[in-house]
């Protein structure tokens, strides 16, 4: 357990502890009931954009034997793969039947080959939004980042890079090696199975539907990553390595913009719903880089605490309607930052104060 300065302990306490703003509420329930309908047309054409861009450009980063035309079709690869995976976000907060097939074309253009199938997030990041759970021990996605030794920041990044053998290993040699060893089955269930950042956490056996949806997703990414490692005997280790670096830098990035999703300084208390907003960031408008970095909506991530089921192509309107609506001393303009860079220097200057 990390000791923290005793000020700094409780000012972290009475921030958990701040009430919520009545007005900043009222007006992103009005926000909720007029944005709430996703466009299936924005959706379908953004993911396969991002995926006909994505892997058009990483098949160029294997082919061409120019070193820097290659890195420039690894780098475009990186940037839209890692677009059409954020997709993943949304489909843990999608209406049922709002988007037909939108699940199943995901998981088959990216979930499996990107051996990060849906059920990897889904019901999983929506304990994240529970009310009680948030920055809690129970949050699966919560860590207090902000009040742990310096070394963790740079650990959490360099997990990241991991990423693509972590995940081999998961589906194709611990998925089919678990349906034949029951003990390894519930580890790999219970502990490998969900794409969380909480050590502590652990997931519940799928039941029902889902269970249906977890065991072909897994089937299919366990039969892809056994192909993947055996397309060396037929490729040899080029298009296996330019996918692992292209996957890793990928990660990576994702990993950088989940450190600067919230200020992570919460040590478990339950919170106010205005004090996980306040937890929490948005990067609007006018930065561009954003954009790039925090795609599909995560730039607005702490709007999305207060909306979670708008979909993401209508919070840029909801945070511009909120800002003309709510006074200057409303905490919502306080969840608003300029870039990554002074969000990291924050965070790496809290864990300063932590011995």
């Amino acid at each position: 357990m990390t000791v923290h300065d005793p000020i700094l302990a409780a000012a972290q306490r009475a921030r958990a502890t701040i009430p919520d703003d009545n007005a900043m509420l009222r007006a992103a329930a009005d926000l909720t009931r007029a944005l709430s309908t996703a466009n299936p047309r924005i959706y379908w054409a953004d993911l396969l954009a991002s995926v006909l861009i994505g892997y058009s450009a990483l098949a160029g980063a294997i082919l061409v034997e120019s070193v820097p035309l290659a890195i420039a079709c690894g780098l475009v690869a990186m940037l839209a793969l890692y677009r059409a995976a954020s997709f993943i976000h949304e489909l843990t907060h999608i209406r049922k039947g709002a988007l037909p097939g939108f699940r199943l074309g995901w998981n088959l253009l990216v979930g499996i080959p990107l051996m990060i199938p849906s059920f990897m997030y889904e019901g999983v990041h929506t304990q994240h939004h529970a009310r009680t759970r948030y920055g809690t021990a129970e949050d699966p996605e919560y860590l207090p980042l902000a009040l742990m030794k310096p070394w963790s920041l740079p650990l959490f990044i360099i997990v990241a890079t991991l990423a693509p053998v972590g995940l081999i290993l998961r589906f194709g040699v611990l998925t089919p090696l678990s349906m034949l060893i029951a003990p390894l089955r519930r580890k790999v269930v219970a502990e490998l199975s969900a794409l969380s950042i909480n050590p502590a956490y652990r997931r519940r056996p799928p039941e029902g539907d889902f269970a249906r949806q977890w065991a072909w997703q897994e089937a299919g990414t366990s039969l892809f990553a056994i192909a993947l490692v055996g397309s060396v005997f037929a490729f040899g280790w080029k298009p296996l390595l330019v996918y692992m670096a292209i996957h890793s830098a990928m990660t990576v990035i994702n990993q950088l913009r989940t450190l600067v999703a919230h200020l992570w300084e919460n040590e478990g208390d339950a919170m106010t719903v205005t004090a996980q907003y306040l937890d929490s960031v948005n990067v609007p408008p006018p930065g561009t880089l954003p954009a790039i970095w925090a795609p599909v909506g995560l730039r607005y991530h702490a709007l999305h605490h207060l909306l979670p089921s708008v979909p993401y192509h209508a919070l840029g309107q909801a945070h511009r309607q909120l800002i003309a609506t709510l006074d200057s001393e409303s905490p919502y303009h306080r969840g608003n930052y300029r870039g990554m860079l002074p969000l990291v220097g924050k965070i790496a200057r809290s864990t300063m104060t932590a011995r």
